[in-house]
């Protein structure tokens, strides 16, 4: 076994040897907060997007073309991420792109034509990916300093916040509130609650602790950044972005179409139909809640490997037997079996050799978006063709993918 890289310079990370200081837990909650308003603020919408579909009177392939305006404004704007991020730090990005997507939100949920929903939804998705690298960003340096892995934590954070938005939507639809009023008061409040994350941040470069010892080659004192990405890397980088493409699948699934499947096809009440996407993103979130602890006793190859094996089969029972009950039970499954895939990921990729720190990170966070964006047609056309049921079988394909890709992940640490 090589020798384990010695431990970073506290001088040099911001890091206390005694634990994390007063200044990293406030930042640790304040990532943490971003994370939950980044999912809170679409969740909102979401639930709702079959009453846009029917005022607008649009198909299923046309509404599955239109909800890719999301996707590929993250797409088009998302590789602006870096340049901002280092113009004017994580933290400001990430607030400032919560605020922004809101009022996007906003606009997406009122609009009044298809031209109007397409560019809300690209401003919203363009927003939502620098909110995305941002506070992925700002969490990893925060992660640095704790010297330990808490990035599922974030992530499972997300995950309480997309619940807590498609509760708040239920809600609002029971009661009978208008869509309007509705996405204008998740709006503000999320917003508010990101203003006040900010001066929580850590203050300083966004790069701090990049120079810390165990980012250096072994005897040559340069950065692991420095050496050249071989082919090797380069695969690696791919299965990655492919697994974290599977994890967006599955949530697309649940954004976009587990509502209208439980509507349309099932004949569940709107209110009830809410629950698979809220089944899908509550079990993903119990699944980050327990990520960390699955990943250090059985390694993150092994989580991976199991959990694309209960999304597959999970599903593909659900819709081989479909029923209300069963459905938003199988959309648990999809989303306790990826819950950990887009973390595990995302944290690989910033560690690979010959890639300047952040690099790989981006790249995985932009390109994932490519699942978002190539779901919703597909699941459209399919269902047009043949039904929304097999449509979703998306959602296992994505479970296998998963299976196939797993081994660029890192098994379990011996020694």
């Amino acid at each position: 076994m090589a020798d384990r890289p010695a431990p970073p310079d506290p001088s040099l990370t911001g890091a206390s040897p005694s634990g994390p200081s007063p200044v990293d837990r406030r930042a640790r909650s304040a990532v943490a907060a971003l994370f939950f308003t980044n999912g809170a603020i679409p969740a909102n919408l979401l639930p709702r997007y079959p009453e846009i579909k029917d005022a607008l009177q649009l198909g299923n392939t046309a509404y599955g073309l239109a909800v890719t305006a999301m996707p590929i404004g993250a797409i088009v704007v998302g590789p602006a991420a870096a340049w901002m991020i280092r113009r004017f730090g994580s933290g400001r990005v990430a607030v400032a792109g919560t605020m922004a997507a809101a009022v996007c939100i906003v606009a997406a949920g009122v609009s009044g034509s298809v031209a109007m929903l397409v560019a809300a939804l690209f401003l919203a998705g363009g927003m939502d990916a620098l909110t995305d690298v941002a506070q992925n960003s700002h969490g990893l340096r925060v992660e640095r300093r704790y010297r330990r892995s808490i990035i599922n934590s974030f992530h499972a954070v997300w995950s309480v916040g997309a619940v807590t938005g498609g509760l708040m939507a239920a809600g609002a639809i029971a009661s009978g509130l208008s869509l309007g009023a509705h996405l204008v008061v998740s709006g503000v409040v999320f917003s508010a609650v990101a203003l006040a994350c900010l001066r929580l941040c850590l203050p300083g470069r966004d790069d701090d602790g990049r120079d810390a010892p165990e980012t250096r080659e072994p005897g040559t004192g340069q950065e692991a950044a420095s050496s050249r990405v071989g082919p090797r890397a380069v695969i690696v980088l791919v299965a990655l972005v492919l697994i974290a493409i599977s994890g967006t699948m599955v949530e697309d699934a649940g954004n976009s179409w587990a509502t209208l499947y439980l509507s349309s096809s099932l004949g569940a009440p709107h209110a009830v139909a809410a629950g698979g996407f809220i089944a899908l993103v509550g079990a993903q979130f119990i699944g980050r809640m327990l990520g960390d602890r699955m990943s250090d006793r059985f390694g993150r190859r092994t989580v991976a490997r199991a959990g694309g094996g209960v999304c597959a089969v999970g599903m593909g029972l659900t819709l081989a037997m479909p029923s209300v009950a069963g459905t938003i039970a199988g959309f648990a499954c999809a989303g306790f079996g990826v819950a950990t895939l887009v973390p595990a990921a995302m944290s690989q990729a910033d560690r690979l050799p010959g890639l300047r720190p952040g690099t790989g990170l981006t790249l995985v966070s932009w390109l994932m978006r490519i699942g978002f964006l190539a779901s919703p047609p597909l699941v459209g056309m399919v269902a047009d063709a043949v039904g929304l049921r097999f449509g979703l079988l998306t959602i296992v394909a994505a479970g296998v993918l998963t299976l196939i890709c797993s081994s660029a992940l890192p098994g379990r640490e011996r020694g």
